[in-house]
């Protein structure tokens, strides 16, 4: 181990004083004893050791859930998240399947391939942000479109029968006049429904990297272009396995089903004034559950220390996200736009 003894004043290497019991600085002329120097240095090395410590069991646990893989085109390593069941080599850039995570119970059903290649993605996100005047310029540059990525998201596809049961308070309104008097009634009635219906492929998004009401407005997708899955369909994109809470998205897609079937039901009520609902129960019946793959382009980007994520459906081209101001943009287009009003209000005045 080299030992080094540090000045506490500028950091430059001490150097022992010749008749005297100090260490002296040879640059600002810190001068500090042998003893307090060496308890010094000893503080200052098991900090360091703490630090290094604290670090390393951040870097075991920040890695501990990657997985190597070597890419069977160029035998190099890769590491991969505990999720990922597509990628690309990061040194001769492969496209890459993880069979072990696409096999078995982890095996997809169905899956949408794209419709839309990565040039029409890119060219559809550069458009949507020059729709944006106060956009940051950098938001459609090439640099950041060529990060637009591909993804097969997992999703289950939710198969269900419902039985709606609902009563409501419904109101209809009638005049009549009888010489200078207006007379109004309100009639009130008890209206009942009950409704059968059924629903297929609702889909939940299975990654909890994903934001469910943004994956819930990319919707929706059209299921006469799904297949039955193959691998191939994922070469050339990421995917991710799912890894979501089962549970937790059968309730999501319970509790979406549940609107759907209530909306159908109320809208059989016509011809009132008002409608309000006094009762409804609703009967679930799951007929299947099936691990699907839809196709998304994503664009990640960071701007002002904030995270951006637009998205594109591969399938629709639906188009959802928010995109960034740049604040310097906005401020000079606050000005110009009081200048002009400032100038319209004066000559209208003079005209005036």
């Amino acid at each position: 181990m080299v030992k080094n003894y540090k000045c506490p004043g500028c950091g430059a290497s001490m150097v022992f004083e010749e008749g005297t019991d100090s260490m002296q600085c040879p640059y600002c002329g810190t001068q500090v004893s042998v003893e307090e120097m060496n308890r010094e240095t000893e503080q200052s090395e098991e900090k360091q050791k703490d630090e290094e410590k604290g670090e390393q069991e951040e870097e075991q646990m920040n890695t501990e859930h990657l997985h190597a893989f070597h890419c069977p085109n160029c035998g190099a390593e890769m590491m991969t998240d505990e999720n990922t069941a597509a990628t690309f080599c990061s040194f001769c850039g492969s496209p890459t399947l993880i069979e072990e995570r696409l096999s078995g119970g982890m095996k997809p059903k169905y899956l949408i391939p794209f419709q839309i290649d990565k040039n029409k993605a890119k060219e559809m996100f550069r458009a949507w942000t020059k729709k944006g005047i106060f956009t940051p310029r950098g938001f459609s540059s090439e640099h950041a479109l060529d990060k637009v990525t591909g993804m097969y998201v997992p999703y289950w596809l939710y198969d269900y029968d419902v039985n709606v049961d609902l009563d409501a308070a419904a109101t209809r309104v009638h005049s009549t006049r009888r010489g200078d008097t207006q007379y109004t009634y309100t009639d009130h009635y008890k209206v009942h429904r009950n409704l059968s219906a059924a629903y297929e492929k609702v889909p939940e998004d299975a990654s909890v990297n994903m934001p469910d009401d943004i994956m819930e407005r990319l919707e929706p997708y059209h299921y006469d272009q799904i297949k039955e899955f193959e691998m191939p369909y994922l070469t050339g994109f990421l995917a991710e396995k799912y890894n979501d809470d089962k549970e937790k998205m059968r309730s999501r897609a319970e509790e979406r089903i549940r609107g759907f079937a209530v909306k159908e039901a109320m809208n059989t009520i016509q011809g009132y004034a008002t409608v309000n609902v006094v009762h409804q129960d609703v009967q679930f019946h799951q007929k299947n559950q099936n691990y699907a793959m839809l196709p998304v382009w994503i664009m990640n980007y960071k701007y002002r220390n904030k995270q951006y994520m637009l998205m594109i459906n591969g399938q629709t081209g639906k188009m959802i996200g928010k995109l960034p101001l740049d604040y310097k943009r906005v401020g000079i287009g606050y000005v110009l736009l009081t200048a002009i009003l400032f100038i319209l209000f004066n000559l209208l005045s003079f005209f005036g």
